[in-house]
Parts: structure tokens; sequence; C-alpha cells
């Protein structure tokens, strides 16, 4: 019996850094023993099937070794099944964002951050229109003038990473894409 993974590689092909191509990630996915392997996009999004035995920490830990093999840095890799992932779509605190859907971002989260007390302490109104959510492993970021230009998007992510936590941001298009490539 096979589970599928959804691996999100943290860093991956963004401005010019940790170069690896879409191909070769499946490859070294498919070196590993998985299979029905599909990459998304050149970013690091990466769905496949497991044997049961393969935890999802399991699985991070062998993708993050395989990289690191070769690229020669650390990429963290944050993890999702699909019923996760579906379940966090489900949960959008900013459903009229969908209609918008490059306002909306979600930042998967290795683990829920310690307390609240990592983002309890933002103050989000200075960067209004932007806001966020965070609810579980998942912060939920609206951006309607976009996440490239939102103070409040890096603040997050910083604050976060401080606790310990790694985080990997999604657009929404891309984790509802991410998701249908899991499901069938």
């Amino acid at each position: 019996m096979t589970t599928r993974h959804i691996a999100l590689l943290r860093g991956v092909n963004v401005g010019g850094r940790r170069r690896i191509s879409a191909v070769r990630q499946r490859e070294l996915a498919e070196a590993l023993g998985y299979t029905d392997v599909r990459v998304h996009l050149q970013t690091g999004n990466i769905v496949l099937s497991a044997s049961d035995e393969h935890t999802p920490a399991r699985v991070a830990q062998e993708l993050t070794a395989a990289i690191e093999a070769e690229l020669g840095t650390a990429v963290p890799v944050v993890m999702r099944t699909p019923e996760e992932l579906s379940a966090e779509l489900a949960a959008n605190p900013y459903p009229e964002a969908v209609a918008r859907p490059a306002s909306l971002h979600c930042l998967f989260l290795s683990a829920a951050p310690p307390g609240p007390a990592p983002l309890a302490d933002l103050d989000a109104s200075a960067d209004a229109p932007d806001s966020f959510r965070l609810l579980g492993r998942t912060v939920y970021l609206h951006c309607p003038g976009g996440i490239g230009r939102s103070r409040l998007a890096s603040r997050v992510t910083r604050t976060v990473e401080r606790a310990g936590v790694v985080a990997t941001a999604r657009n929404w298009n891309t984790a509802t894409r991410l998701l249908s490539l899991a499901q069938g």
C-alpha cells in the first residue's frame, strides 16, 4: 500500500539561489524509491507516493539529505498529507480573497509555533490592508497589494522562524493545484 505526500521545499529556485530543476527534483525523489512523483513549478513542490512505513518526517528527512548532497546546502522540507492540505484549504479565514488568488498565501509551518506568543505580539494594523491569521500549522496571509510588497509577510515569516519553526509560502493557486495533484 502507498501513501501520498506533499513535500514543500523552502527557498528553492528563488532569487537565483539553490537552483535545482523540476526534472532533477523528480529524479532525486524517484532515486529514493518514491513513485508517481510530480513536481509542480520549479520552486520545490513535490507530490509523491511512498510505502506506508514512510512517515512524513521520514520522507522529509530523506529528501533533505538527497537535496543537500545534490546542492551542497541544506534545504528544509515541510510536509503535508493530502488530508492535511485539504483541511488547511477548507479552513481559509479569507474566503473573499479566493476571487483574487494572488493576494492569498499560505505560510506552511513545519510545526505549530510554541504557544501563541510568537505572532501574538505582531501589530498587523501597521501594515493594513495586509493581514494574517495563524490556524494550527498554517499562517494565512492576505496581501491585497501582493506578497512581494508586503512588510507584514516578511515580519510574520521571520517571527515564526525565530521561534524555531520552518516556514515556506505558497500562493493560493499553487496550494490548490498541489492538492489536486495529490488527490488525482
